[in-house]
């Protein structure tokens, strides 16, 4: 029992570490402030519940169809392992220059979603909120799962991670005025230099995994 619980504190622990990384909140604020300025506070909160919403679906059915998606297309995990630590890492050196990744949105995409009368689902949740970093790590997650019980904990992980953009995005104007732009990017270069730890964990385990058979082969 004690083993369960500790197993799975851990990878609740490393699910909520690199998801929070991966998604920003902190970072994205700033621009989701500035594509709801012309909308009222009330707006603001609707929109930043349907697009943490939007993200939390989103993520989920990738957490369920993670594996499934590995065997349709023949991905090996230790493929993907180093494929999403090479992303992680040039996402953590954009995170540490204190800038916003253009994978996440371009200018057409925000002039185009200005223009709908709903921005919450895209581009707001989809891809700043699950941009294709948190959507890599959440597959990534669902790999590696322990045991089956462990999808509740990924689940677990994703809806704090969520609750506390949620919380963030509503508040994201007094964030800003309590904090001033100095000290935002300073935490955003320290998440910046967490990803990139990350991210050459995630090349080590699946360059790793890949050479240790190589290596017991030839002994």
């Amino acid at each position: 029992m004690i083993d369960f619980i500790q197993s799975e504190t851990q990878f609740f622990i490393f699910c909520l570490t690199t998801l929070f990384t991966l998604i920003n909140p902190i970072g994205i604020t700033p621009l989701l402030v500035v594509m709801t300025e012309r909308f009222s506070k009330d707006q603001r909160i609707n929109i930043a519940k349907k697009g943490s919403l939007t993200a939390f679906i989103t993520l989920i059915l990738f957490a369920i169809l993670g594996s499934f998606i590995f065997n349709f297309f023949g991905i090996t995990i230790e493929a993907f392992q180093i494929m999403g630590g090479i992303l992680f890492f040039r996402n953590g050196l954009r995170m540490l220059e204190a800038k916003v990744g253009r994978s996440r949105t371009t200018p057409a995409e925000q002039e185009e979603s200005q223009e709908s009368d709903d921005i919450a689902v895209s581009p707001i949740g989809i891809p700043l909120i699950a941009g294709p970093g948190a959507i890599t790590a959440t597959m990534l997650l669902s790999s590696q799962t322990p045991q089956l019980y462990s999808y509740a904990t990924i689940g677990l992980s994703i809806s704090v991670v969520l609750s506390f953009v949620y919380l963030i995005l509503r508040n994201g104007d007094l964030l800003i005025k309590v904090l001033g732009t100095s000290i935002m990017r300073i935490i955003q270069r320290l998440m910046g230099l967490i990803l990139l730890v990350i991210a050459v964990q995630f090349v080590i385990n699946g360059t790793v995994s890949v050479l240790k058979p190589l290596i017991m082969a030839s002994l």
